[in-house]
């Protein structure tokens, strides 16, 4: 089985288990965190926090102003959301966890009307 296989039955059985979410979706949170680990001067443990703000940032970066439009489109709304993609994404083996993590880590971290269009950084995009 090829590496690309194996993501493809990876993503199957998450979209199986959880269908309102695409695979686009579980991607790029994965994508996501691995902007925020690049960012870092040595890996350690990241928070639900600096990922909820690693998914925004991303998808600032990305889609710009139409950044919420495709999280929603993916099928993420709130930030309660990209908590339970990384916990399938933990629940299949591809991310891991530490003791004292919880999906309420990722609890209402901001407001996506906010976050994307009223405090959009309008000429601060790289």
């Amino acid at each position: 089985m090829t590496e690309v296989q194996f993501a493809d039955e990876i993503l199957d059985r998450l979209r199986e288990r959880n269908p309102r979410f695409q695979g686009k979706a579980y991607v790029f949170v994965l994508s996501a965190l691995h902007h925020v680990m690049e960012g870092l001067k040595e890996p350690r443990h990241i928070s639900g926090t600096e990922l909820a703000e690693g998914v925004r940032c991303l998808a600032i970066r990305e889609f710009g102003p139409m950044a919420r439009t495709v999280l929603e489109h993916w099928g993420i709304h709130s930030t309660d959301d990209m908590g339970e993609i990384v916990f399938a994404l933990v629940d299949a083996g591809v991310l891991i966890k530490e003791d004292e993590d919880r999906p309420d880590d990722f609890r209402n971290l901001f407001d996506f009307e906010d976050a994307f269009e009223r405090d959009y950084p309008w000429g601060d995009v790289d």
